[in-house]
């Protein structure tokens, strides 16, 4: 197994209030699965993803990637691990405003080698573009790119370092029919070609169709 979650937990408290977001999350998902995670609108599916990809730490529970206890470590060597073995991609796409498409996908690269010059990087950042299919797009900055554009750059940032396991929440949550199904058809070509494992929240039924497996998930628990 890549990944495996064993009694996750996690709440926020608010107005004196404590919200039990995560109860007793167990998950194992295998190298090279196509897993969705579905369900109603506040029921813990984006946490959830966080507490697996190392972004958010769970009240109480255990995640190993790679067999390594991703909260037993120290901020900074989980950093690392995310850096290289992770990929994020949001609905929203963060890209950064002032940057090329070439830019934005490789910085990742760059800081995980330390290095302030992006020339070494530039080759695969132009790589990844073309197989994103923005070879002719690759100085375009994130306004002049359509959200279907953008959150292309965004996966071909999330592959720059070659991560074993990429996390998607609601990829294509801000894209229409048309931009959305080639989302899918790009994240599952990349599967198939690269054996990455893909943990994607969604609330599209097409792409949970197409995964290999669908966990449901509600009030914080799975069903």
């Amino acid at each position: 197994m890549i990944l495996e979650a064993t009694n996750i937990n996690k709440s926020y408290s608010r107005l004196n209030h404590v919200l039990h977001v995560l109860k007793g999350i167990d998950l194992k998902i295998a190298e090279g699965e196509i897993v969705s995670i579905v369900g109603p609108s506040g029921a813990g599916k984006s946490t959830l993803l966080h507490v697996l990809g190392g972004l958010d730490d769970p009240d109480q529970g255990v995640v190993r990637l790679d067999g390594e206890d991703l909260y037993g470590l120290r901020d900074a060597a989980r950093a690392k691990i995310r850096n290289s073995k992770v990929g994020f991609v949001f609905q929203f796409y963060h890209l950064l405003p002032e940057f090329t498409a070439l830019e934005n996908v490789i910085m990742p690269a760059m800081i995980q080698m330390r290095k302030g010059s992006k020339k070494p990087f530039e080759g695969q950042g132009l790589d990844l573009l073309e197989k994103v299919g923005l070879k002719d797009r690759v100085h375009h900055k994130p306004y002049q790119l359509s959200g279907g554009e953008q959150q292309r750059v965004a996966i071909a940032r999330a592959l720059v370092n070659k991560p074993r396991i990429i996390f998607c929440d609601e990829p294509t949550g801000n894209l229409d029919s048309e931009s959305g199904q080639g989302i899918i058809d790009l994240l599952i070509a990349l599967n198939r070609k690269n054996n990455q494992t893909l943990v994607i929240v969604t609330h599209d039924d097409h792409f949970a169709a197409r995964s290999h497996r669908t966990i449901h998930i509600r009030d914080g628990a799975l069903v």
